[in-house]
């Protein structure tokens, strides 16, 4: 996408400082099954005047931890037009609670709050997606019938 856009400067951010590293270039990539995404990644950076990595620890990521493991869980609709997601870093944290929904459809938390009840997950779930379930649920405990966040402070 980035290459089509015609962007020059890339900034490449990511959680785990191995693959962080390997796309800098500082450590080798060895796992057979790695090694044409690492030459893929050599062959895009050519398209660019410079292209960037940091590694982001994972407790200044949660954000993406969180839109990471709710796409993982959505099927991919193939050819389809998907809108861009604005994001914006603030210097103050901002809760919002004003969720639309539609009729007849589970809250977003529906399956977490299965697996903190009854320890179920949904019958079409691969496994990779109880997985994510499983993680999501470790950060949520159940108060009466809420399902609530953990806070770490």
């Amino acid at each position: 996408m980035a290459v089509d856009m015609d962007v020059e400067e890339l900034s490449i951010m990511g959680d785990s400082d191995l693959i962080i590293r390997q796309g800098q270039g500082e450590w080798e990539t060895r796992d057979i099954k790695l090694i044409p995404y690492r030459k893929h990644v050599e062959d895009l950076s050519k398209r660019f005047k410079s292209v960037v990595f940091r590694y982001i620890p994972r407790f200044h990521n949660e954000s993406a931890d969180a839109l990471a493991a709710l796409a993982a869980m959505l099927p991919y609709p193939g050819n389809v037009h998907i809108d861009l997601l604005e994001i914006q870093i603030r210097e103050r944290h901002g809760c919002c609670s004003a969720v639309e929904i539609e009729p007849d459809v589970q809250p977003w938390y529906h399956d977490i709050k299965r697996v903190l009840k009854t320890k179920e997950y949904p019958e079409q779930a691969s496994g990779d997606q109880k997985r994510i379930i499983r993680r999501l649920a470790s950060s949520f405990f159940l108060s009466g019938e809420f399902c609530t966040k953990e806070l770490q402070i």
